[in-house]
């Protein structure tokens, strides 16, 4: 079984989707029996660490003035591929591989990635306006299945009036090895954690808000770090924010961490919060359990597990749920947060691996092509 996905881009700076669709294309790889191959831009700095031999399985392409990929010809790979998994939405490269699979006659799946939650559409929405009375709209529809990565994503392809087939697949993590001696055990001062792309929608302003509101008699020993990458003006106003709330001393905006000092830094935190006002998944929220971190995190983001697992905070969105929330966590004994963060490892484990997802995304495949039963993860 040949595959070929297609996205955008992969390049770091791009944040969640290059990790979960690298992993996804890597896990793929690894526990499956297709033949897996991914089509990129260009970029300077591309996620490919994960592979061995990224040479054999990313195919980098060339992009004309408009964005779209140069030399995007089906017959140019090794072998037609017997179905085509595009990730995301309003980007060009997606249309054109839209155009062309219909035109060979190749099914397709689209992985919304929260493009189509209420908060994603309502961002330059007369964009997005254009591009679905455009294309956009005719793209979702012909697809053979839409993926989305939880329940919560689901609901909002089906209120769009969308009747596709939907397949509920979560995003994939690589489980880290941990080292037993150092879960819990952070000598410096305690940590509040925020790792992810710098964006309004992340909802850093309310947890700056919400950071001060903490009296001080809570928080003297604690920090809040604040990394990821994002626009230098978005970046200067938190900061601004921050030295006008006399917040220097206790919270930090870092810049992006990779590989190795990313798994430091999550090492290092206490307590991992995500305050967002949209999140189809929240691979970080993942991403932290998996390094046994409790979570803060909102209902925008489908994370209800945090709380029937005991592994963190499911709040609503908002300034004063979030103080409180804070206020909770890091007034925790130390034996009780490690215990939260160790049942959000097991979730993972059990759930999130990449192993799981894998074997999911290659039930999928087969179903398509008639080769294998109905999961139960697909909603008509």
């Amino acid at each position: 079984m040949r595959i070929l996905h297609v996205v955008s881009s992969i390049d770091k700076t791009t944040g969640g989707p290059a990790e979960s669709i690298t992993s996804l294309v890597c896990g793929l790889i690894e526990h499956s029996k297709s033949s897996i191959k991914l089509i990129t831009r260009e970029s300077n700095n591309p996620v490919t660490g994960k592979f061995q031999r990224a040479e054999e399985v990313v195919v980098f392409l060339k992009s004309d003035y408009l964005g779209c990929f140069s030399n995007f010809n089906l017959a140019n790979q090794n072998s037609t591929p017997v179905i085509i998994h595009g990730h995301g939405m309003w980007d060009l490269p997606i249309h054109q591989m839209v155009f062309k699979a219909r035109k060979a006659g190749i099914p397709y799946i689209l992985s919304v990635h929260g493009m189509l939650a209420p908060w994603a559409l309502g961002h330059k929405n007369w964009k997005k306006k254009i591009a679905m009375a455009l294309y956009q709209r005719r793209d979702l529809d012909h697809a053979i299945c839409l993926h989305a990565t939880s329940e919560m994503e689901a609901s909002n392809i089906r209120k769009l009036g969308l009747r596709n087939s939907i397949a509920v697949i979560p995003n994939g993590i690589e489980i880290p090895e941990l080292n037993c001696d150092t879960v819990g055990h952070n000598v410096q001062k305690k940590k509040v954690l925020f790792l992810s792309r710098i964006h309004k929608v992340k909802g850093i302003e309310n947890l700056i808000a919400a950071w001060k509101n903490i009296p001080n008699s809570i928080r003297f020993d604690w920090t809040l770090e604040i990394i990821g990458n994002g626009e230098s003006e978005y970046i200067n106003k938190l900061k601004n924010i921050i030295i006008e709330n006399s917040l220097v001393e206790s919270v930090k905006i870092l810049d992006p961490v990779f590989d190795d000092r990313k798994k430091e830094i999550y090492q290092s935190a206490d307590i991992f919060v995500l305050p967002t006002f949209s999140e189809n998944f929240g691979m970080v929220v993942a991403e932290a359990m998996s390094y046994g971190i409790p979570v803060i995190t909102t209902k925008g983001a489908p994370w209800e597990e945090l709380e029937t697992r005991n592994a963190g905070w499911w709040i609503d969105i908002g300034v004063e749920p979030l103080t409180h929330a804070l206020i909770n966590a890091i007034s925790t004994p130390k034996l009780k947060l490690v215990e939260m963060g160790l049942n959000g490892r097991k979730l993972v484990e059990d759930k999130y691996s990449i192993e799981t997802v894998a074997k999911q995304m290659s039930e999928l495949y087969y179903w398509i092509l008639k080769q294998g039963p109905k999961p139960d993860f697909i909603f008509d």
